[in-house]
């Protein structure tokens, strides 16, 4: 499940975030604790609690005190809102910038997207 290319705490937050994202976990509802989730991927209880910690922090999940960890009202929409955001900066900004120095028109683009996307006239 996990890789080298990043720390394990953010590996298990990506993974949490995707669930989210997908409507796997919708608002309210409770995930492992960070017992359950070390002990199921048998890594160090800390990096579990770190990772929610960062999730906490992000506003994707929240505590109740003695009753575990729960995903935050709102949150898919606001990942989605991110994702969306980094997507149009890390993403299209600069292959519009690349097509600019190769001279690609706008059309030509729009065109392999309606090819690569079908069924999305919008």
């Amino acid at each position: 499940m996990f890789d080298d290319r990043s720390p394990i705490y953010r590996q298990i937050a990506d993974q949490i975030k995707g669930d989210v994202l997908r409507g796997v976990l919708a608002a309210d509802d409770q995930v492992m604790s960070t017992n359950q989730y070390a002990a199921y991927y048998r890594i160090n209880p800390a990096t579990a609690a770190k990772a929610f910690q960062h999730l906490v922090d992000e506003g994707v999940l929240y505590k109740r005190r003695g009753v575990g960890m729960f995903v935050h009202a709102g949150a898919q929409q606001r990942l989605l809102r991110q994702r969306r955001e980094r997507f149009f900066t890390e993403v299209l900004e600069p292959m519009a910038a690349e097509a600019r120095a190769l001279g690609i028109p706008v059309a030509d683009i729009v065109a392999r997207l309606h090819q690569l996307i079908p069924g999305d006239s919008r």
